[in-house]
Order: structure tokens, then C-alpha cells, then sequence
């Protein structure tokens, strides 16, 4: 789906771990027109597996092996539907963003910032960076996260809404 599109149903992952079991898929509201995974791949078995689905944004974690990192950019930065979004593997949380992270955001000013690494999902308006914050928890098995958790969001006219976590057990 196109930067210019007037909505657009994403599908939010991170921390896969080599996992790619994709059931979860069909509990969706909607069939999604992008997928964002952030980081923490684990093989390009997974890649492969989510492109499938749908166009595919993915950023490296510090799990990923250097042929992963050779394939996969650390950090992007895009645009869609009128919404700028940043993502990284390793970002913090409001207010306590890691150096890169912070700096980054001074910089590119986005207006969602979507990072994982920590396998909790988090969903939190930044007041101060004017932004969405995004942390779609853990997909994989691997990890100490009770629950399996990613993010569906709909980005309609220029806003993000209907945002909806799910969650499954690991």
C-alpha cells in the first residue's frame, strides 16, 4: 500500500525469535496491507514466512546474525497514509528512550515510534515527542514473556485507530 493511500490495516510483530508459525493471522479483524517487525528476527525463514502475507517492514534486533544485518537495515524511517513512523529493534519508553532512540526521534520528529526488545507490549501516547509509542511485545516462544502478543492497527485518514492487541499463550 502506497504512502498516499487513504487507510491502511498493519500488522505490528517484534521479537519472533526464529518463530514463524502464522495462525495467529486469521484472528485479525482485517487481512493486513503491511506487516512491521521490530527486530529481533532470528532467521530469514521468517522474512520469508511474513512476506507471504503482505509487504513486509522489518528492522534488525541484537539477536539477528550477521547475515540478517546484511540483509535487514537497523533502523527506518517511512511514511503512510500522511503518518511518518520510525522504527528500531532497541528504543526504551516514555520517557526513558535509550540514546539512539531519543536522537532519533529529535531528528525525524515521527509520529508513531514502534520498537520491541523488551517482549512487553506497550501502547502509549508521548505527550512531550508528540508521538504514538509502539511495542508490540513478543510473537515468539522464546523469552520470559507469559503471553505471545502482537499489535493490529488501522491507520485511517492521516490517524492511527482501532488499534487492537492480541494476545496468545505461548
Amino acid at each position: 500500500m502506497n504512502s498516499f493511500s487513504e487507510s491502511s490495516n498493519v500488522l505490528i510483530v517484534s521479537d519472533t525469535h526464529s518463530y514463524s508459525e502464522l495462525s495467529f493471522v486469521n484472528d485479525l479483524p482485517e487481512a493486513p496491507d503491511e506487516i512491521w517487525h521490530a527486530g529481533d528476527i532470528g532467521s530469514m525463514d521468517v522474512v520469508d514466512a511474513y512476506k507471504k502475507i503482505a509487504p513486509f517492514r522489518v528492522v534488525y534486533g541484537n539477536i539477528d546474525s550477521a547475515l540478517i544485518r546484511s540483509e535487514v537495515p537497523e533502523s527506518l524511517i517511512f511514511s503512510i497514509c500522511g503518518l511518518k513512523v520510525l522504527m528500531i529493534h532497541i528504543g526504551g519508553k516514555p520517557p526513558r528512550y535509550n540514546r539512539r532512540a531519543k536522537q532519533l526521534i529529535d531528528e525525524v520528529k515521527p509520529d508513531i515510534f514502534v520498537c520491541g526488545h523488551s517482549h512487553i507490549c506497550r501502547v502509549e501516547r508521548d505527550q512531550k515527542n508528540n508521538l504514538l509509542f509502539i511495542n508490540p511485545g513478543a510473537i515468539g516462544i522464546y523469552g520470559f514473556h507469559q503471553f505471545r502478543t502482537c499489535i493490529f492497527l488501522k491507520i485511517l485518514n492521516g490517524k492511527p485507530s482501532r488499534l487492537k492487541v492480541l494476545e496468545y499463550p505461548r
